[in-house]
């Protein structure tokens, strides 16, 4: 089993969609959202293109998750609810994966926000193993 990221980059943010594919079958999908590309840089932008290996974790701060492992120049990487990614208002990340059901500019900034984050997970610790291999698009 192995996830894909597929990418559409704005300006303030990166929208994504996220299947878990069995073989060529979709299993499941959720969207995602993420910080805009920035070059890489820390706490300001999404993480490169390519193919990571992520575990599930437990975070104190976020609960059941998942860890993005080797991302070049990065540290603690993770996919974990939240609603806002947005380098000019409130944000959830500082370069992780926002999982969630649909957009929704939630509190009027002019951003698109991930509302149903939590089910979002929630679908996605109860289908996906352990271990598995992201592919970013």
């Amino acid at each position: 089993m192995k996830a894909v990221l597929s990418r559409r980059y704005g300006k303030n943010q990166t929208f994504g969609r996220l299947m878990v594919l069995e073989g060529e079958k979709v299993n499941t999908q959720v969207l995602s959202l993420e910080l805009p590309w920035n070059g890489n840089q820390k706490s300001s932008s999404c993480i490169p293109e390519g193919k990571y290996e992520v575990h599930r974790i437990y975070s104190p701060k976020f609960g059941k998750c998942f860890h993005v492992l080797d991302v070049p120049d990065r540290t603690a990487i993770l996919i974990h609810s939240g609603n806002y990614a947005s380098l000019t208002e409130i944000t959830d990340t500082t370069g992780c994966i926002l999982p969630g059901m649909a957009f929704e500019d939630i509190n009027s900034d002019g951003n698109m926000d991930i509302i149903q984050s939590k089910h979002a997970l929630n679908k996605l610790l109860d289908i996906l193993p352990d271990e598995f291999e992201l592919h970013i698009l």
